[in-house]
């Protein structure tokens, strides 16, 4: 995507600021210069089932139909892309509405369930009943599917270059699905990390590909719900280019997802799922 393209994005927004120092002067000597600068756009996103809201989150107005089917798959609305019947985006002054239409037999489960989310930019836990809620369980990968160490390396040499939001911004996280050979297939970003995971298992779902020929690379740390979401995903690792958690370790452990972390500058520490890792990594 080219940055013209980029700008054009409802993602992205030019503001007029001020620029103080940088070119070696005193700051005193050479006052503010004005400049325009591109911002990551942020908005609320409501998500409503069946005309009964449910959930709203601060996310990039971009692929926000990736996003509905992508949360409604992890947040266990629904256990599979068929039992979502439409998706309609719609919006309003202040932000979006996501108006998804399930089968009747979820609809009735959802409203059981009696839970409602207010979230904040990057929290992905926001607005849970309680700690079972937030702890819920998730079903153990039964997958047998294991990553070159090397196809790791691969993709996550390869990330940068595919987060054109965050290239012009510097405020989205992105996240990406690799075949196995390392192969960027697909990548989404948002100014929160759960969310562009959601929007990348929503694209991955929508597009019919196996999320267990995989694996997952997040510009982020790697939390207990980046985990949850991965495993409810159905893809066997993921990778982090930052720190892991004690409770995403033991997640990841507990439900078969290899969790690769600091993987950067050609290289990787593997944190759980040890089975997921095809041979020993060859750096050099």
């Amino acid at each position: 995507m080219s940055d013209d393209a980029t700008f054009r994005s409802p993602a992205v927004r030019r503001v007029v600021a001020r620029r103080y120092g940088g070119d070696g002067s005193p700051i005193v000597d050479t006052g503010p210069i004005e400049a325009a600068e591109l911002v990551a756009e942020e908005l609320p996103v409501a998500l409503a089932y069946n005309g009964r809201s449910f959930a709203v989150m601060m996310a990039s107005p971009a692929d926000l139909v990736d996003f509905a089917v992508g949360f409604s798959l992890t947040e266990g609305v629904v256990e599979s892309l068929d039992e979502i019947l439409a998706v309609e985006e719609i919006e309003l002054p202040r932000g979006r509405e996501l108006a998804v239409t399930i089968t009747e037999s979820r609809a009735l489960a959802l409203a059981a369930r009696r839970r409602a989310l207010a979230g904040r930019t990057g929290c992905g836990l926001c607005g849970v009943d309680s700690i079972a809620d937030a702890l819920r369980p998730v079903a153990r990968l039964v997958t047998p599917a294991r990553i070159a160490a090397e196809a790791v390396v691969r993709a996550v040499t390869a990330f940068p270059a595919d987060q054109p939001f965050n290239r012009q911004t510097g405020a989205t996280h992105a996240a990406a699905f690799a075949g196995p050979d390392g192969t960027i297939l697909n990548l989404r970003e948002d100014v929160g990390r759960h969310n562009a995971l959601d929007k990348l298992i929503g694209a991955v779902v929508d597009r019919r590909l196996d999320p267990a020929a995989g694996f997952v690379v997040v510009s982020s740390r790697c939390s207990y719900e980046m985990v949850h979401k991965t495993a409810a995903a159905g893809i066997p690792l993921i990778a982090s280019i930052s720190a892991p958690t004690g409770l995403a370790v033991d997640l990841a452990e507990k439900v078969g997802v290899g969790l690769a972390a600091y993987a950067r500058d050609g290289r990787f520490t593997l944190y759980a799922g040890g089975e997921r890792i095809a041979d020993e990594p060859s750096f050099g």
